[in-house]
Order: structure tokens, then sequence, then C-alpha cells
């Protein structure tokens, strides 16, 4: 097995630290940031799951918390979009030198809120950088907002359980304002949090095909870890 080296980074922004696990494989060919839902963090087992499996295919993974211990007791922060979607931002600008060196292209893989965040993120990416493939898991992708998803370029795959009726069809209906290539695919008999037997493996063997197609096809057309 490809040997997979771990630590744990700290992203500061202005005068707070964000703390975050990285787990890159040798050879990666790219680096999956990961913006979690309300009410979860870095620890979230369902997010762990999924970035071992993206680990085990050659992807790095960035898994860090948007907000601070303080913050996250705030309701009013836990859905703040615009605030997720910049500290995204940040860990992006923060992971940048690291994707030049080691020629990395760059995706997002959010969770219900973190979701929309990812989208926010990827359809106004930090100066200079690209976000090559973006993944939804159960997201809510709408409250992205309708601009955000217009100026949608990065090629999304929003994966959904069928029985989460509700985002099912918000899903559906953002998917008409994106411009970008976009995919939606149903998990059979899957709830919201996927926490049916074999779902949740579904969701990590989809989100890595899809990356693993996107950062090939990317590395064909621009150099790495740059991006326009």
């Amino acid at each position: 097995m490809e040997h997979i080296t771990t630590e744990q980074v700290r992203i500061h922004i202005g005068d707070i630290a964000l703390l975050g696990n990285l787990a890159l494989p040798e050879a990666a060919s790219g680096l999956v940031l990961f913006a979690h839902g309300s009410g979860s963090s870095r620890h979230s087992v369902r997010s762990r799951e999924v970035a071992s499996m993206l680990n085990r295919m050659g992807l790095g993974t960035l898994l860090f918390d948007l907000l601070t211990t303080g913050e996250a007791v705030w309701m009013s922060r836990r859905f703040d979009i615009a605030l997720l979607g910049e500290r995204l931002k940040a860990a992006t600008v923060a992971v940048a030198l690291l994707a030049r060196e080691r020629h990395l292209r760059l995706g997002y893989f959010g969770a219900s809120m973190g979701a929309a965040a990812a989208i926010r993120a990827a359809a106004e990416p930090p100066p200079h950088m690209r976000i090559d493939a973006v993944v939804s898991r159960g997201g809510r992708v709408d409250l992205a907002g309708h601009e955000a998803l217009c100026q949608m370029q990065a090629p999304t795959l929003m994966i959904v359980g069928e029985a989460d009726p509700v985002v099912l069809k918000l899903s559906a209906h953002a998917t008409a304002w994106m411009p970008c290539e976009k995919r939606l695919e149903v998990i059979p008999g899957a709830s919201h949090l996927f926490e049916e037997p074999g779902a949740l493996e579904q969701v990590g063997k989809l989100a890595g095909k899809w990356f693993c197609q996107h950062f090939s096809a990317a590395a064909q057309t621009a150099p790495r870890g740059q991006v326009r």
C-alpha cells in the first residue's frame, strides 16, 4: 500500500487559527479540502471515512474546522455560508505552496451546509487559483445562492440519498442554474446521513472517481496547483 503522510496543521486567518488534519499519499495527484456540515468538525466520522477512501485512491485530503471552538457555539456562525466560504478559500490559499511543490490539483468535498460553502468558494476562488472539481454529499447547494451557482465552472457532483426528498429536489433545481459540468447521483435507499450499510462506501467511490477523472483532465490543460 502506498505510504500516506499524516500531520496536524494550523490554518492562520487573521488572529485566529483553525486546526486541520492533512493526509497526503506519496504520489498524490490532488488534494481535496473538506467542508463539513453545521455542528460537525474535522473529527466527523463520516468525513474521516470518506477521506480514508480517497487516500487509498491516491488523493490527499485536508479535514479542518471551519470555525473556532468559540465560534461553533453560535448558530449564526454555523449557518453563515458567506463566512464559511471565505474560511474555505483561506484554507485553499494556505495549501497553495504545497499544491505547487507537489503538483497537486485542488478540489472541494462539502457535506450538508458545507456544500454551500464549497460552491461559494469554488465559484469565486482565490486569485490565481483554480478548483478543478467539487463533490457534495447530501449538500444544500441551493444555499450557495443564485449568483454563485451561475458562476460555477468547476465540475460538480451532487450525491444525494434516495430517502432524502427535500435535498434531492433542491439539488435538482440548483443544477438548472449551473453552467459547469454537473451530475446528480442518487444512492438507492440512502437517507440524508448515509447511515445505511454500504451507502457511505458508495459515496466514497463516486467521489474518488469524480476527483481522479477531473484532476487528470485538468492536468492536461493547465499547470498543476495553479490555476488560471
